[in-house]
């Protein structure tokens, strides 16, 4: 890598960055996903959280995106996503070992936290940010451009919706599904939650859902987590950039790629809140549409701990990545 790209990489970190999904999509997972909490997850999720309003998942949805730019909260900025090396779009895949860097990524993170907020021993502050942190990685791993490598997730691909100058990552945080729902207040992600959940329950997800936690496992929550990585990577190649970085490359995306993108991103948010809940259900009472053993033995970890990954050395996208500041 050039001097001069990295150059340009820092120039490009300093800058401010999108909430992975919005507020909008994340606050819509976390709405979908009470829907289908069991009443003593509820109980469980409400007694962590000290919260029992009609928006009690919601309303922490974002916080994960906050506490990463601050000093406290510096050490989880790679949680939010885990850079497939991979060759879109001829070739779309996610491997733990290649794709997971030495800081970790949203696939470790969901496996920690999921430890962490089981154990009783832990103090009730390093619990509730543990739960906090799952409700919103959840949320993260379903964005296509969560799970990709390339231009750094789509951060370096220019170009243009509704006339406004932006990037390729932020059109899918941020740009398309304000524009389907028209805004990205709460009302807003309850309406879209409703349209959601009835697709879920009697619409046209209704013959799939079940489909959506096949390989659920409590036990393992980094080959769960890595499932709904590869199902959100397969996006990539099929819908994010189906004829490759020229196919987008300062083009206005407002018109057939929006119709086509839209519909993926709905797709993406439904799994991502009802694979929340489930997760939420095994971690509360074990049970889901799976019958899980829920008997994980953890030990006390700091709050900050994520195992360090050992292995080959930076490859150009992790040095990228570096460079550009673990921005989503």
């Amino acid at each position: 890598m050039s001097i001069k790209t990295l150059t340009s990489l820092l120039f490009l970190g300093a800058a401010p960055s999108a909430l992975a999904w919005g507020t909008l999509g994340h606050d819509t997972v976390a709405l979908i996903a009470q829907k289908y909490l069991a009443n003593d997850t509820v109980t469980y999720v409400q007694d962590i959280l000290g919260v029992s309003t009609s928006t009690y998942l919601a309303s922490v949805a974002t916080w994960a995106d906050s506490y990463r730019y601050t000093a406290a909260g510096k050490f989880s900025a790679p949680f939010h996503y885990i850079d497939a090396e991979d060759s879109p779009p001829s070739a779309c895949n996610v491997d733990y070992d290649r794709d997971c860097g030495a800081g970790g990524c949203v696939v470790s993170a969901i496996n920690n936290y999921t430890t962490r907020v089981q154990d009783t021993s832990l103090p009730a502050t390093e619990r509730l940010n543990a739960l906090k942190f799952i409700v919103h990685f959840v949320g993260d791993i379903h964005q296509p451009l969560h799970d990709e490598a390339i231009n750094i997730g789509g951060n370096t691909i220019n170009v243009t919706f509704d006339g406004e100058d932006t990037n390729l990552h932020h059109i899918w945080d941020t740009n398309m599904p304000e524009k389907l729902i028209g805004g990205y207040s709460m009302s807003d992600a309850q309406t879209w939650a409703s349209d959601l959940t009835g697709e879920i329950d009697n619409g046209s997800y209704s013959g799939e859902k079940a489909k959506w936690l096949s390989g659920i496992d409590l036990s393992d929550a980094v080959s769960s987590s890595m499932t709904w990585a590869r199902d959100a990577n397969s996006y990539v190649c099929s819908t994010v950039i189906p004829d490759g970085v020229d196919g987008v490359e300062g083009k206005e995306l407002d018109g057939a790629y929006y119709d086509s993108s839209i519909t993926v991103i709905e797709l993406q948010v439904a799994k991502a809140g009802y694979r929340l809940a489930a997760w939420l259900n095994l971690i509360a009472t074990g049970s889901t549409a799976l019958k899980v053993k829920r008997d994980l033995r953890v030990a006390q970890l700091p709050n900050s701990y994520m195992p360090v990954r050992k292995g080959r050395g930076l490859s150009a996208a992790k040095m990228a990545r570096e460079a550009f500041g673990h921005k989503c």
